[in-house]
């Protein structure tokens, strides 16, 4: 006698609320300038960025991230007991176990539902986004809530030329939950390990345990190679989701990059042909490289900025160490 096993009626899933935490203290290019050898117009010229938010002592990752779940909850008008799971993407958490969705989620009063991390570095809030959507279209979860957090300057050297003046904290948060139409396309996914060594930790934890006078892991970058890998790799992804959500690009209301850098941003956006109607996401002008809470962050301000509107579609697309990506074509909440 064989076994049949239950499955439930799959369905859709969508966006419902957003939110973000932006730290208290901005910090300016000058500032930048006071740890590493280079000028505010270089920096400007060669990243975009104007002023990025560092976070102080206080504002940790499960604070941030339980902050942007709160405002995402809110959006969503929906109290904590009704979040089936929460998934928290960061690349920046330094205490390995237990996992910081399990705090969030305490912090939050979604003590019923279920709490892990996923790590993808600045792809991991697209990563997280597909798993939540999954999970809510399969009927594995009700509604999930799916959190980008991170701390980059507890693993970036703030002396090193090439990208102190990159990367930023921050949190966002959104809410994943049933829809009668489709509003989270299917995800694109890749990685290429033959680039592993240009965006990297310098070293392991274990390594300073057997010797403690080596200094401690710091994230590396070999800026051109990634530059060149996520132009060459991301674009042609990008038009894989598009076209697995039956999106043409004239169709999109906006594109939401990963905010690595705006130059690269301008790149990708002009390699795929976007019309002049399409609103192209440049908060890291503002807030920097938030690796897994830049997407997040650039939705909320376009929001905010009223040039993109609920139930309009949005490319997301994010990528980093790995390398890997992962992106899909979502309505905006």
């Amino acid at each position: 006698m064989t076994a049949r096993l239950l499955t439930t009626e799959r369905r859709h899933s969508r966006i419902l609320g957003l939110g973000t935490y932006r730290p208290r203290r901005v910090v300016t290019n000058a500032e930048i300038c006071e740890r590493i050898d280079s000028t505010e117009e270089w920096i400007e010229t060669r990243s975009g960025i104007v002023t990025r938010h560092f976070a102080s002592p206080d504002e940790t990752l499960p604070v941030m991230a339980a902050a942007a779940g709160a405002k995402a909850l809110a959006h969503a008008g929906l109290e904590p007991g009704r979040i089936d799971c929460v998934i928290v993407a960061s690349m920046s958490n330094l205490v390995q176990t237990p996992a910081l969705a399990v705090a969030v989620a305490d912090a939050l009063g979604a003590r019923n539902a279920a709490a892990f991390d996923l790590a993808s570095a600045c792809a991991g809030f697209c990563q997280a986004l597909a798993v939540a959507g999954d999970l809510v279209s399969s009927g594995g979860a009700g509604h999930v809530l799916v959190i980008g957090t991170e701390r980059m300057t507890d693993i970036v050297d703030p002396t090193d030329r090439a990208i102190a003046f990159l990367f930023a904290d921050g949190a966002g948060a959104v809410v994943v939950g049933p829809s009668a139409e489709p509003g989270i396309g299917p995800a694109v996914r890749g990685a290429d390990g033959s680039y592993a060594n240009a965006l990297r930790m310098d070293s392991d934890w274990g390594s300073v345990r057997d010797d403690p006078n080596l200094p401690r892991p710091y994230l590396r970058m070999d800026g051109r190679s990634v530059f060149r890998w996520a132009v060459g790799r991301i674009v042609p992804a990008a038009r894989r989701a598009m076209a697995a959500a039956g999106v043409r690009p004239e169709e999109l209301a906006a594109f939401v990059p990963h905010q690595a850098n705006l130059r690269m941003t301008e790149v990708m956006a002009d390699r795929l042909g976007l019309a002049d109607s399409v609103r192209v996401a440049t908060d890291v002008t503002a807030s920097g490289n938030t690796s897994a809470a830049s997407i997040p962050l650039a939705m909320e301000r376009l929001l905010a900025e009223g040039t993109v509107h609920s139930g309009q579609p949005a490319l997301l697309i994010g990528f980093g160490a790995g390398l890997n990506y992962a992106g899909q074509v979502v309505l905006m909440p």
